[in-house]
């Protein structure tokens, strides 16, 4: 049961709105728009749950996050951020926050994230009396414990597809593109014969191979016409923004997606970016990344360009057209695509919106 939840928030308009909001939800709340003031309350007295704001002058959401999880590691801890903000709750994701809220936020956002939260603590509870329970219970806290771990291993998927979908939907109105990157990675890594663990890796990590979009300026993202060079240089430098924002992270799938953000542009003939690796000197997931993200962005439409059919995206990438030759393309990987190909033209025809 949530007895007590803590709100911080630098903002008056936010902290009164999302104190009414739970508030008529029944909860008990108590509220401050000083992080500072927040630590010290905590110290006096314990939380159930801490909601804060990720940007704030005195003292960060991240900064706050730390802090309170020294004094109570097991404390739930919400962020709410705005998508210029992504970037901050990636690395919050990885200090260890419970969820985030996206702003503007609706009422039922919130309350589902409280609720989550209570299962997680009401889990975390079961796991502490475990030592407690009778040897015939064994199995099946057993099986609870799976279940706690189980919640906070979704939780941190749901939080990273959030993440990614927020940062896509700067240049991509229907987020589709996500959803088809995965499913393309999973279809070609079985054929090249990877192991379900890779194969499910990739499933998760490869949707945010271009999160470092959101270091990108609109004006360059979301250009119509064609780059100069320099804004060409800026929008490789994506790969650079993507592995840093994801590097560090205890988490394999992330350690995963690092790498694939930072080496989803290398070719196999040494002419791509950001370092010119060539052959197998790039990652598997990258020389996998490349040929599945050149497909999909032929397929689809963008400002300076209609999205190609399906016949003649494959006539591209199996034969080149000069912008694009198969010698970008681990031969290998290229082979497994030319099996496999329609599955492509399935999943990119199915995840439309």
């Amino acid at each position: 049961m949530i007895n007590k939840i803590l709100l911080v928030d630098d903002d008056f308009f936010v902290l009164e709105s999302v104190y009414a909001i739970l508030c008529n939800n029944g909860y008990n709340v108590a509220k401050t728009k000083n992080p500072i003031e927040a630590l010290e309350m905590f110290q006096k007295e314990r939380y159930d749950i801490v909601i804060t704001d990720i940007k704030m002058p005195q003292m960060n959401g991240i900064e706050l996050l730390e802090s309170i999880h020294r004094i109570s590691p097991e404390t739930p801890i919400i962020l709410m951020t705005a998508y210029a903000e992504i970037d901050l709750a990636v690395q919050a994701v990885k200090k260890g926050a419970f969820d985030f809220i996206l702003k503007p936020f609706h009422s039922d956002e919130i309350k589902n994230s409280i609720d989550k939260a209570g299962r997680y603590l009401k889990l975390i509870e079961v796991e502490k009396n475990y030592k407690q329970m009778l040897e015939e219970e064994v199995l099946k806290k057993t099986a609870e414990l799976r279940s706690a771990m189980s919640l906070l291993e979704k939780a941190s998927k749901e939080m990273v597809e959030r993440l990614i979908t927020a940062a896509e939907y700067r240049d991509d109105d229907t987020g589709s593109h996500i959803k088809r990157i995965g499913l393309y990675a999973k279809e070609l890594c079985s054929s090249l014969g990877c192991s379900e663990k890779f194969v499910n890796a990739m499933l998760f990590a490869s949707p945010m191979h271009d999160i470092g979009k959101v270091g990108i300026p609109d004006s360059v993202l979301l250009k119509p016409g064609k780059l100069t060079n320099e804004e060409f240089e800026l929008m490789k430098s994506h790969t650079i923004i993507g592995a840093k924002i994801l590097s560090g992270s205890d988490y394999e799938y992330i350690r995963l997606a690092e790498s694939i953000a930072l080496t989803h542009h290398e070719r196999y003939d040494g002419s791509g970016y950001p370092n010119g690796l060539k052959g197998e000197e790039i990652p598997l997931e990258g020389r996998v990344l490349i040929i599945i993200d050149q497909y999909d962005a032929l397929r689809s439409k963008r400002p300076y360009k209609e999205g190609f059919s399906h016949e003649k995206t494959f006539e591209i990438i199996t034969k080149g057209d000069g912008r694009t030759l198969p010698s970008f393309f681990d031969p290998e990987v290229l082979n497994a695509f030319i099996k496999i190909h329609k599955k492509f033209d399935e999943i990119f025809n199915s995840y439309q919106e």
